[in-house]
């Protein structure tokens, strides 16, 4: 086989590893996003989106753990914002749906500005809780 022949076997083949590797690839494309920390993912998208001030929201979660890690069949999701100090008056519910998938009702973002989304995923057997973040900022 010549090396004009194995090239697009193998091209198929880092396209299809690639689509494999990405967490939360079923969720909306457009509003799907990202946090990673402590060799976890975790992708989310709100539901409705856009998010809309001052209107109740929840999110579509997945956490995604490298090979061998066991995935987390509980979560807790929290919001805040560094700056002001303070965090939504509301908490949110969360659902296991299984497979590492997660559903939060009840969040809400009451005022303008830059707002950290808060995953709390409890550690392996003896390890301590993880709390993994990412920032939106909401005008």
């Amino acid at each position: 086989m010549t090396l004009r022949q194995l090239l697009p076997a193998l091209w198929a083949l880092l396209a299809g590893a690639t689509a494999q590797a990405a967490c939360g690839d079923h969720l909306p494309a457009a509003q799907r996003l990202l946090a990673e920390g402590s060799g976890l993912q975790v992708a989310f998208a709100p539901r409705p989106a856009p998010l809309v001030l001052g209107r109740h929201f929840g999110l579509d979660i997945v956490v995604c753990a490298p090979a061998g890690q066991p995935l987390p069949d509980t979560l807790a999701v929290d919001a805040d914002m560094p700056a002001h100090r303070h965090g939504m008056n509301y908490r949110a519910s969360v659902t296991a749906l299984g497979d590492g998938r997660f559903r939060a009702e009840g969040l809400m973002f009451h005022m303008a500005g830059r707002w950290r989304v808060l995953f709390d995923l409890p550690g392996a057997a003896g390890a301590p809780a993880r709390r993994i973040s990412h920032d939106i900022d909401l005008r």
